[in-house]
């Protein structure tokens, strides 16, 4: 599997609940904080949830 590096860049306050949770289940904590995940059809479709809160590169 490849592997993919997820930062947050947006902030996930004023969120749904459920795109909170999202950012939580992701590892993710706080602003320019990133986490290295195997890109699995789970971890896709998190992302694909909050998009435009975060940035994907390949790792």
């Amino acid at each position: 599997m490849a592997k993919v590096k997820v930062t947050q860049k947006r902030s996930g306050i004023d969120r749904s609940k459920r795109q909170k949770a999202t950012l939580h289940a992701l590892g993710l904590r706080r602003i320019n904080h990133s986490v290295v995940h195997e890109l699995t059809p789970s971890i896709e479709g998190m992302i694909k949830k909050v998009a435009h809160l975060v940035e994907t590169t390949e790792a």
